[in-house]
């Protein structure tokens, strides 16, 4: 039984797990195969077909379960999030998601202590590994900070990573510049062109210190943060960086009026197609969201490789939506997933984007759940040029996700993978193995006690809550930047 093995650790010797379904990899493609196993040593997988023949340490019969690919999050919010507490709460200029002028006169501040920076990062990556993500790249809010992320931060971010044993690609999201909000519904940016590239320096720092630790778990990613921060020559030294030390970059563009009202305003185009005159367009670039892009732009993102995050649930609480997924593979442009809310559920993930593609005119073969599926695998993967993850076939790394399909609220049950995406959420993973060690079993993950993590993040969460009026225009009270959703019972 999973309970047999020792949680945190990588079982010794091979071991085999024989399920109801898998989703095995052959011939460039994912193939269910129905009564397998799957063998792990080590690391790395060594079969997927029918029973093994060769010899093993331990036989595990998980029953009624998909094993699939562990799930790959491009954009993986490690946040307490803020964006869920404030979607219905806007608009953002007046609700603390933009900072007013007061509030840069006076001088920004870090709205949370370094040991509380360093909690949301470990909470969040327990949170994506009960929800079946293996491999992450994280991402922050900026609005509560001072300026960017700090190394010391992330430096301990890649502690957490490596003692929790969750696949990540890191870095500090750095910037030029930010908006600032000078009137009612005027917002303006602001550079500090010195501070941006100080903030890269710092980036390039991390990762030649950090890459490759925890026997490869923790990688480098550049992150400036979203494109209407950045300058040009930011942004051409972010790639060239990126070039030098082989890692992905992750550039937010494409997804909101306000950024395209912006860059207009400045470059007097999109930002895709300003990234392109000056060659800052490559397949390292993963690019969220694309929910703004023209069609000139997706022509662009294809041409030079780009991959696109989509991230379906997190816009379509405020009803935008990618329009659309159909098109973006017929276009030849990688798509992968990501979560960019909290939960990090990615099973709820792939339902809404279905959903919202089909919303956006996508026959229902064209969003297919199966395609949901392979881009939180294959695409993920795609975009981080790691042909060893998000697959499962002998030789890939031991990155695993196990659903259970007899879930009492879940029946009945027709396909499998329709079933899972369609009719559950991410509640339903069983289990995680993350370069062949048990990283997560029955909502448990070694190293941290969830309850007591839960307890302390809404804590947290409620004293940065506090600080709103000081970030917002007007200093209204925090009762009036989030008024409750039925009024008081007096």
């Amino acid at each position: 039984m999973l309970s047999d093995l020792t949680l945190g650790a990588r079982p010794k010797g091979r071991t085999a797990l024989a399920a109801r379904w898998i989703v095995a990899h052959r011939d460039g493609g994912h193939r269910l195969l129905e009564n397998g196993e799957i063998v792990i040593e080590e690391d790395r997988i060594l079969h997927v077909g029918p029973r093994f023949e060769g010899e093993v340490a331990r036989r595990v019969d998980l029953g009624e379960v998909l094993i699939s690919p562990g799930l790959i999050d491009l954009d993986a919010l490690s946040d307490l999030d803020t964006t869920t507490l404030g979607v219905d709460c806007g608009p953002a200029w007046a609700k603390g998601r933009v900072w007013p002028e007061s509030y840069l006169s006076r001088g920004p501040y870090e709205m949370y202590t370094p040991e509380e920076l360093a909690f949301q990062k470990r909470f969040s990556f327990a949170q994506l590994l009960c929800n079946g993500i293996t491999s992450a790249l994280p991402i922050a809010s900026l609005f509560y900070r001072e300026w960017g992320e700090s190394v010391a931060e992330f430096e301990a971010a890649a502690e957490a990573a490596g003692a929790l044993g969750l696949r990540v690609w890191l870095g500090p999201a750095y910037r030029s510049g930010g908006m600032v909000c000078t009137a009612p519904g005027i917002l303006e940016p602001r550079f500090d062109e010195a501070r941006g590239l100080a903030g890269l320096n710092d980036a390039i720092h991390f990762i030649t210190a950090q890459s490759g630790r925890f026997g490869g778990l923790v990688q480098g990613m550049l992150a400036p943060d979203r494109v209407e921060t950045c300058t040009q020559d930011l942004l051409s030294r972010t790639m060239a960086a990126a070039a030098d030390l082989d890692v992905p970059v992750r550039l937010h563009m494409a997804q909101g009026q306000m950024e395209r009202d912006t860059v207009h305003s400045l470059h007097g185009t999109t930002a895709p197609q300003w990234m392109a005159g000056f060659g800052a367009l490559s397949p390292r670039l993963i690019a969220p969201h694309a929910t703004y892009a023209t069609d000139d732009d997706l022509r662009l993102y294809a041409d030079h490789g780009v991959t696109v995050a989509h991230c379906p649930l997190v816009f379509a609480r405020s009803g935008a939506m990618l329009r659309s997924f159909g098109k973006l593979r017929r276009m030849g442009i990688n798509i992968g997933m990501g979560t960019d809310t909290a939960p990090p559920d990615m099973v709820l993930n792939m339902a809404v984007g279905v959903m919202m593609a089909r919303m956006a005119g996508d026959s229902i073969h064209d969003a297919a759940p199966e395609h949901m599926l392979d881009a939180a695998t294959l695409g993920g993967a795609a975009a981080l040029g790691r042909p060893d993850l998000g697959r499962l076939e002998p030789g890939a790394k031991a990155d695993i996700a196990i659903f259970d399909m007899q879930d009492t609220l879940m029946a009945p049950r027709v396909d499998p993978v329709r079933t899972l995406i369609l009719g559950a959420t991410g509640r339903v993973t069983r289990a995680v193995f993350v370069d062949g060690r048990l990283s997560m079993r029955e909502g448990q993950v070694a190293g941290i006690d969830m309850a007591a993590a839960r307890t302390r993040a809404q804590a947290q969460f409620d004293g940065l809550r506090d600080k709103y009026p000081d970030r917002t225009w007007g200093h209204p009270p925090v009762d009036e930047i989030f008024p409750p959703a039925y009024p008081p019972l007096e």
